[in-house]
């Protein structure tokens, strides 16, 4: 997460019961994070190491990606020992909505070495760690009703061009569910040296591994947030960096629906004036 110009401060009431706990001493100060598109986040200065608070927005409602504050806290407590997530100090509620707090972590928005997030993601998937999460999009049949889902919420004309668009291909469900994160762009995977941090855990489910794949090496995704996609040899470096051939080859199954999934998206927010995802739902369209 990088610094926003707009410096808005958390609600005081909220700042004060922060430190009415000792969560924050009197001097901390208070920067506003790109932690979303969704929440405000802040970056909390001071005390015994930099902090995040992320007060969540309970009046968005999304159709890619949920927005819930106790399967994010509920994921950071769980992975705590992975050393890949944010370590949780608390959460509560205001009156604004939901709130957590956790320790900063350290790093830049991942730009480039997909092969370490490839390991990232493996790693991930390969936990027998329980939590309990809403059950993920598996297999076309679900994903060709998560993508109807998206579009009747939209109304230009692209709409009947993407219906019109739907692959015909069949993939069932998959038997090998697991914890998936369910939003790993380049915005949500911090880089320190050799360490990767993956965060803003608020739309986890427990699903294909694919839907992680789809997400980081969507065209949209990595246009809206690194500004350029990956490119083939980029994307085949992910892949073999996974190291998991029976998700790979199932990933490139399911790619016509992820690709007309994300346009679908790509189209919802470019309705909503969300005018930086035209670009990505071209891409999109030209991956088809």
């Amino acid at each position: 997460m990088i610094p926003l110009p707009d410096q808005t401060p958390p609600p005081q009431d909220l700042v004060n019961r922060l430190r009415d706990t000792g969560l924050i001493g009197a001097g901390a100060q208070f920067r506003t994070l790109y932690g979303g598109r969704t929440n405000q986040v802040w970056k909390v200065l001071g005390g015994d190491g930099d902090k995040v608070l992320k007060l969540y927005r309970a009046n968005r409602c999304n159709p890619l990606f949920r927005n819930d504050p106790e399967l994010e806290a509920r994921c950071l407590r769980a992975l705590e020992q992975t050393g890949f997530v944010p370590r949780l100090r608390t959460t509560g509620t205001h009156g604004q909505g939901h709130w957590v707090f956790y320790d900063h972590a350290p790093g830049s928005p991942w730009s480039t070495g997909p092969e370490a997030v490839g390991v990232l993601l493996r790693d991930l998937h390969d936990l027998k760690i329980p939590v309990q999460a809403p059950a993920g999009c598996n297999g076309s049949t679900d994903l060709e009703a998560h993508t109807l889902n998206i579009l009747s919420g939209c109304e230009s004309a692209m709409k009947a061009r993407l219906n019109r668009m739907r692959p015909t291909t069949s993939v069932p469900p998959s038997h090998q569910t697991c914890l998936i994160h369910g939003d790993p762009v380049a915005g949500n995977i911090l880089v320190d040296g050799s360490a990767l941090t993956l965060i803003d855990w608020q739309c986890p489910a427990q699903g294909d591994p694919c839907e992680d794949l789809a997400m980081f090496l969507s065209p949209a995704m990595q246009q809206v947030y690194r500004g350029v996609p990956l490119t083939p040899d980029e994307e085949n470096a992910f892949l073999a960096a996974y190291n998991h051939p029976a998700t790979t080859s199932r990933y490139l199954a399911l790619r016509p629906w992820y690709a007309w999934r994300m346009a679908a998206y790509c189209l919802w927010r470019i309705e909503r004036g969300a005018e930086d995802y035209a670009k990505g739902l071209e891409l999109e369209l030209e991956s088809q």
